[in-house]
């Protein structure tokens, strides 16, 4: 063998040796153009590596509403009867006559039908209602410091008072009179009159017990309505008998023809019969 073909041998020795103990395999770089390790068995990255998505921050959440209980249906009215009471004072048991005003005080018109009964040298019965009572408690300690009378017509003029249960009944009488008795204190409240006549038998006997009696009335010029003077005088002048209750307002709207019939009335009525005050 020749030293030539000696050499190759060793050189191909070499070669292999060096080739099979480096794990490690050649790729191309793209950068610098030469060779790049790469750890056997594993991918060359190809790009940035992925980030997570950021998770969206939790809204707080507003605290629940509370639930507010549903109120109980209101009690059901009692029916109205089909008559009147028995026990209604409708009279006056002599032959003078009542004049009654309803549904004041009122700061328009109270003040001019007290001047006409002070001119007439007459009284007569205030059926006032609580709500006006508490707002013009003046004119209250006036009608009684110029010698009339008071009556209750409820807290708020509820027609449906009557119908209503005892324990409403009763408690709503009991704040208009202590309202009265704010206003005036120690004046007497003698009568109640249920607001639009719409008597009940349940109501009369709580009145009683509060020292009131059921006030009526026999002659209702309807004067509530605003018909013109002469109709509410003809409509009182034709009806009115000895001994009658009539009915008018001195609140609850407005009352212009009420105090422009009055102006007529109130004289005439004492020329026929006389005015007396409730007993």
């Amino acid at each position: 063998m020749t030293s030539r073909a000696v050499s190759a041998i060793c050189l191909s020795l070499l070669l292999a040796l060096s080739g099979c103990g480096d794990p490690v395999r050649h790729v191309v770089g793209a950068g610098a153009g030469g060779p790049v390790p790469a750890a056997s068995g594993t991918p060359a990255p190809t790009g940035p590596e992925p980030t997570s998505a950021p998770k969206p921050e939790p809204t707080p959440s507003s605290p629940p509403r509370p639930v507010r209980p549903t109120p109980p249906p209101p009690p059901k009215l009692r029916p109205l009867p089909k008559q009147l009471p028995a026990d209604l004072r409708r009279n006056t048991g002599v032959r003078a006559v009542a004049l009654t005003f309803d549904d004041g005080p009122s700061p328009a018109w109270t003040p001019q039908l007290l001047d006409q009964l002070r001119a007439a040298h007459v009284t007569a019965t205030f059926c006032v209602v609580g709500v006006q009572v508490k707002r013009h408690p003046q004119l209250v300690a006036r009608i009684v410091r110029e010698g009339h009378q008071l009556c209750n017509h409820s807290w708020r003029h509820d027609m449906d008072l009557g119908r209503r249960p005892l324990a409403e009944i009763r408690a709503d009488l009991v704040r208009t009179n202590r309202a009265i008795q704010a206003a005036a204190p120690g004046a007497k409240v003698p009568f109640f009159r249920q607001p639009g006549g719409r008597w009940t038998g349940e109501e009369i006997p709580v009145a009683r017990q509060l020292g009131m009696r059921p006030l009526h009335w026999s002659v209702d010029p309807q004067d509530w309505a605003r018909p013109a003077p002469p109709v509410i005088t003809k409509r009182v002048t034709t009806t009115v008998r000895a001994g009658a209750v009539v009915l008018m307002h001195d609140g609850g709207g407005n009352r212009a023809s009420t105090m422009a019939a009055c102006r007529f009335l109130i004289p005439e009525l004492k020329r026929r019969y006389g005015v007396t005050r409730l007993r």
